[in-house]
């Protein structure tokens, strides 16, 4: 079963949030929760306990690689070691894709580390095609 994150889940999505993203406290994800910055989060649950999630955004700005705007986004996705490998991940970029197509999406983009293997070969294995790849850089000026 897929349901929104809301007010009576949002602690159990939050925990899963830092699981998959360990520099961003439970707090952290909370509070931009509550901020309005993350208002497309949905968890998948196995019975009464809720095992993985993901995190949805329409974006408006250029996404590398894309024909049409606004695009489809999915920040995040992640399932609990035990719940691995059972299509889960699989079923959530379903519901995903339905979920832009009634939002007027025609197209879906992602992205991952350059060295985060495993999320290039889920990806793929999921139908996303690579567009690009790019190093960012940075240097202190002041």
């Amino acid at each position: 079963m897929i349901l929104p994150v809301s007010h009576e889940n949002q602690h159990e999505w939050a925990i899963l949030n830092h699981e998959l993203w360990p520099d961003s406290t439970i707090i952290d994800a909370l509070i931009d929760r509550e901020a309005g910055k993350l208002p497309n989060e949905f968890l998948y649950y196995v019975g009464d306990k809720a095992v993985a999630f993901i995190s949805l955004s329409i974006r408006h700005d250029y996404v590398e690689g894309m024909e049409s705007s606004p695009v489809g986004y999915l920040e995040g996705i992640y399932v609990k070691h035990g719940y691995r490998k059972q299509g889960i991940a699989s079923k959530l970029v379903s519901f995903a894709k339905e979920w832009f197509v009634s939002q007027g999406c025609i197209q879906l983009a992602s992205d991952c580390e350059l060295d985060n293997e495993n999320s290039r070969l889920f990806h793929k294995k999921v139908g996303f095609e690579e567009t690009n790849r790019i190093i960012c850089f940075i240097m202190d000026i002041k």
